[in-house]
């Protein structure tokens, strides 16, 4: 069966038309990724700007045309970090209900964990242990467990735009602005206390993993061929991290059109991420193109089939 799934985050709206066989394997049929931002300005005020969500509907609409064709049983779609946290979250769902026939699923924190880690896992084979880490704009999502179960799941605060907006004020960010958002980031990772990531395999989803796969191998493009399933050693984090934090958001697009509606977060979603590496004590980062949506398609097939 085809199962369509779109994610609505602070960052992006992501599309997924997927055909789940029956003994649930999953190949992706369709994937789209729009930028538009929704979660701008959320951090501060607590609300979604009339602009983001005009940007957002202009994409949803675009994507039930895509989808159209697939004549997938079933649409999920789903809301995270940014409309978890706006206080006019119910205004922006009633009106895609009612302009778009569009019910919103607003995922909570652990939710989002659990469902990331399951879709994470669906495109690896011989993974015993993961930890699957989600930088989102407006929050980071973690997850610890062996094959089957999610054992251990934190969500934080933290994400690539909600950093940027709240501590860099220069372009590139002064230094004094990266200490004070290491520290910040350091200080929420401290409820990973007492857990030791070591002989677990790190899995990074979402654009922050995916767009420093393309720079490490110097490609100009994204593809989910080139970037599924790479690895990212902590070294080569920190070396791209470098880089990135000495030039200009402008200059990053210049490097490749994966940075597209990204190079003025990479800086922060880089420096997240290599904080990660080191509180799990993971040296090692498999980068995976799959995520929530993933996770959600099977949770919808498995819906589907107890229907039948």
């Amino acid at each position: 069966m085809n199962i369509a799934v779109i994610d609505i985050g602070t960052n992006t709206v992501l599309l997924l038309v997927a055909e789940v066989s029956d003994d649930g394997r999953l190949r992706p049929l369709l994937y789209e990724q729009r930028i538009p931002r929704l979660g701008t300005g959320v951090d501060a005020s607590r609300r979604l700007a009339e602009e983001s969500i005009s940007r957002v509907i202009l994409v949803l609409k675009e994507y039930l045309q895509l989808l159209y064709p697939y004549h997938p049983v079933s649409t999920v779609v789903c809301g995270t970090s940014a409309l978890r946290d706006a206080a006019n979250r119910k205004d922006f769902t009633e009106l895609l209900e009612r302009e778009l026939g569009l019910v919103v699923e607003v995922l909570t924190g652990e939710d989002e964990a659990i469902l990331t880690y399951r879709g994470a896992l669906s495109g690896l084979s011989g993974v015993q242990r993961a930890i699957v880490l989600d930088i989102g704009g407006g929050s980071t999502e973690i997850s610890a467990g062996d094959t089957s179960h999610v054992l251990r799941k934190w969500s934080l605060d933290i994400g690539s735009v909600r950093l940027t907006e709240r501590f860099f004020r220069h372009d590139p960010p002064a230094s004094s602005e990266i200490d004070e958002a290491t520290l910040y980031i350091r200080g929420e990772l401290r409820r990973l206390a007492g857990f030791d990531g070591s002989g677990h395999v790190l899995i990074g989803v979402a654009g922050t993993a995916t767009t420093l796969a393309v720079l490490d191998q110097g490609l100009k493009d994204f593809t989910m061929e080139a970037v599924a399933n790479y690895r990212l050693s902590r070294d080569a984090v920190e070396r791209l991290f470098t880089r990135l934090k000495e030039v200009s958001h402008m200059e990053l697009l210049r490097l490749t059109p994966a940075m597209q509606g990204r190079a003025d977060i990479m800086t922060a979603g880089t420096l997240l991420l290599r904080e990660v590496m080191d509180a799990t004590r993971c040296d090692e980062l498999i980068v995976s193109e799959r995520g929530v949506r993933y996770g959600i398609a099977l949770r919808e097939w498995e819906k589907q089939r107890r229907r039948l």
